[in-house]
């Protein structure tokens, strides 16, 4: 028998989730989800294909029912209220499906019918001017990334008080990438919360404030993107000005060798405190070395070596 939890509404937060269990047959695609995002936040959610990214999104949309757990959307229970719910939030997800035989503008103006005619069209060419979009194209005649645009288009377009996106810049070209992460981040700047997935290391870095690790089901991690980065793996690269016998460096803790030059020069992961690494070096001739900031990506795949 599932176990029944309750949450307190909270003004704060945009999005609070409380063991959130869902199984598809015998795979369990989550298990057990406790999360809380901010208002006004930009909250990344990290995790390769598998993790359970998407199946979060749906269950706090109410797509999917989820097994056990509970979970309020800005202080709404989407299984009470999945309407109230749809009506304040922008919705993207991975595969965006269309009606194929209308233009881009009538797709759009259909999303917009749905939501009691709320977007403002000048907006609308905005956006679509902006991510170089035509609007009379038939939606059949788009390639993978501009359907991708109009996704994002219809997300956007009704500005949304929570922002739910599933991989938003999937299919773009870098240049798009890019524009796509500077309108969330001015969502965010007019008082948008903005949660999207990704596995995408450098634009969860770049424009998210906190991130949530996902890992099968679980989450791994929550954490400041800043803070995960500068408490991690160190790596430094050290030179010295003739042969050094360096074997004894990876015996010392959280010290692994990653790379050595014929003895005159070594690349080395650090795990935590320096200061016993530095003192050993400190008795070599030492002639330069490097130190090595390490990126979310580095962070992401020491979790996923564990």
């Amino acid at each position: 028998m599932n176990e029944k939890r309750t949450i307190d509404s909270d003004r704060d937060l945009a999005i609070q989730v409380q063991g959130l269990t869902k199984s598809y047959g015998k795979i369990r695609a989550l298990r057990g989800i406790d999360l809380e995002v901010r208002r006004g936040e930009i909250f990344g959610f990290l995790g390769p294909n598998g993790a359970g990214k998407t199946t979060t999104i749906r269950c706090l949309l109410d797509m999917i029912r989820p097994d056990g757990g509970k979970a309020l959307l800005l202080g709404v229970d989407p299984q009470a209220n999945p309407t109230a719910v749809q009506a304040c939030t922008g919705y993207l997800p991975g595969e965006m499906q269309f009606y194929e035989n209308l233009t881009v503008e009538r797709q759009l103006r259909f999303f917009n019918d749905m939501r009691d005619g709320r977007a403002e069209w000048r907006y609308v060419r905005q956006l679509a001017e902006r991510l170089d979009v035509n609007l009379k194209l038939q939606i059949k005649n788009l390639s993978k990334g501009n359907k991708q645009k109009v996704g994002v288009i219809q997300a956007l377009m009704h500005r949304p008080e929570l922002l739910l996106l599933d991989e938003p810049t999937s299919g773009l070209d870098p240049l798009m990438q890019q524009e796509v992460l500077r309108l969330l981040r001015e969502a965010n700047n007019t008082g948008a919360t903005v949660f999207f997935s990704s596995h995408i290391m450098g634009e969860v870095e770049n424009v998210a404030g906190r991130v949530a690790i996902i890992r099968s089901g679980e989450i791994a991690e929550v954490a400041e993107t800043d803070s995960l980065t500068r408490r991690a793996l160190n790596r430094l690269t050290v030179r010295f000005k003739r042969p050094v016998d360096i074997g004894g460096l990876g015996k010392l803790p959280g010290v692994e060798i990653l790379s050595q030059a014929n003895q005159t020069g070594v690349t080395l992961q650090v795990a935590g405190d320096m200061e016993e690494l530095v003192h050993a070096l400190g008795c070599l001739p030492v002639q330069d070395m490097e130190t090595e900031r390490p990126s979310l990506e580095d962070v992401f795949l020491s979790y996923y070596k564990k």
